[in-house]
């Protein structure tokens, strides 16, 4: 059975990176079809991996300023020669799921949501674009065109696996498919429980404006209470200036600083929806409870009462009240720990590997 994976891009680290390299471990021999690969900056995790490139990645500018050739990414993507494999498994959260295979090619989606930008988020995405009115308006009469691409690409899977009960809807809805949920791979060893937890409240991930980090800022701006914000992002900036001394931004941090951070916080606070929410299961992992908008993945990870709370309005002023409620010594460190562990990198191979070994089964193939 001949594997290949494709990828939307490789530009940067996330929970869909992650993933990629569980199933890069999983089909060591498989290569990586993606649009651009910026090598300085993912290297390290793929030094090994057999990654083919787009004609995108051989334009000047391509990787650096590869969004702004989003209107040839589907041609891109259909260019892409799978001819030699049996099976063609897409990590996607855009344009992967697009490409085209053989008949006799089995083709699964891991799917961490429907194209953000085409679907649910599509008005916010135009708002946020960092461009005139002008362009903005040029980008918003070739989204309907890219949103009618996407939902033929759809057309082109055979089976969708959800990252979540919540993008498993999605699927329903936008490209009217059944799907499996596999919720992604936590490296529960990664993390440990500390024995003590010092006077902070943490948040982090990548800065960007939907994951509502200035929610956290004004809320801890008021309360004047200790808080930790780790990660980079377009939005590091304008956080910076709204917020009072007693918030800290650390920048990226390694995975084992990361680890002592969750570790040591007094809970993890989490004011985005999500598709899933890797960080959540990590700082459970760690033992820690976590705080969380009620909406998206976190209803899937997080128990009230056991593992953390959540606020039901998408405001600063709930997500204070629910920080002055909060009482640490009312969680249970282990039992925390305990519930990450059904999210364990362990349970995702297995699961991923009998679902591909049965679809090619069902498909008509030999294992």
């Amino acid at each position: 059975m001949r594997v290949a994976i494709v990828h939307d891009h490789l530009v940067q680290k996330g929970g869909a990176e992650a993933v990629l390299q569980i199933f890069q471990s999983i089909f060591p021999e498989a290569p990586i079809f993606t649009l651009v690969y910026d090598k300085e900056k993912m290297d390290k995790d793929f030094i090994e991996s057999n990654i083919k490139t787009s004609f995108i990645q051989k334009f000047p500018g391509g990787v650096r300023f590869f969004k702004w050739f989003l209107l040839l990414m589907p041609l891109a993507t259909e260019k892409y020669n799978l001819n030699d494999y049996d099976v063609v498994i897409s990590n996607s959260s855009a344009f992967a799921k697009g490409v085209i295979t053989r008949p006799e090619t089995l083709h699964l989606c891991y799917c961490h949501t429907p194209t953000r930008y085409l679907w649910t988020d599509s008005h916010l995405y135009i708002k946020e674009l960092p461009h005139s009115g002008f362009v903005k308006s040029i980008v918003s009469l070739f989204l309907p065109r890219l949103r009618v691409w996407d939902r033929m690409a759809a057309e082109r899977v055979d089976k969708f696996i959800a990252n979540s009960k919540t993008v498993q809807k999605r699927i329903a809805k936008y490209y009217g498919k059944e799907s499996q949920v596999i919720y992604p791979p936590i490296d529960v060893s990664k993390f440990r429980i500390f024995p003590a937890q010092e006077n902070y409240f943490l948040a982090g991930g990548r800065l960007v404006a939907y994951k509502r980090f200035d929610l956290i800022v004004q809320a801890f701006n008021k309360l004047n209470i200790p808080l930790k914000i780790f990660g980079d992002g377009p939005e590091l900036e304008k956080l910076k200036k709204m917020a009072k001394p007693n918030i800290e931004f650390l920048g990226k941090v390694s995975e084992e600083k990361r680890a002592e951070l969750y570790g040591k916080c007094q809970a993890f606070i989490h004011p985005q929806e999500e598709d899933f929410g890797m960080m959540v299961v990590e700082a459970m992992a760690s033992g820690r409870p976590v705080l969380a908008y009620n909406k998206g993945g976190a209803l899937e990870t997080v128990i009230p009462g056991k593992t953390g709370e959540f606020f039901d309005h998408q405001g600063w002023e709930p997500l204070a009240h629910e920080i002055i409620k909060f009482k640490p010594e009312k969680y249970n460190p282990e039992e925390i720990r305990e519930h990450a562990k059904k999210f364990d990198v362990a349970e995702f191979k297995n699961k991923i590997k009998s679902l591909v070994e049965d679809s090619w089964k069902e498909f008509g193939g030999s294992i």
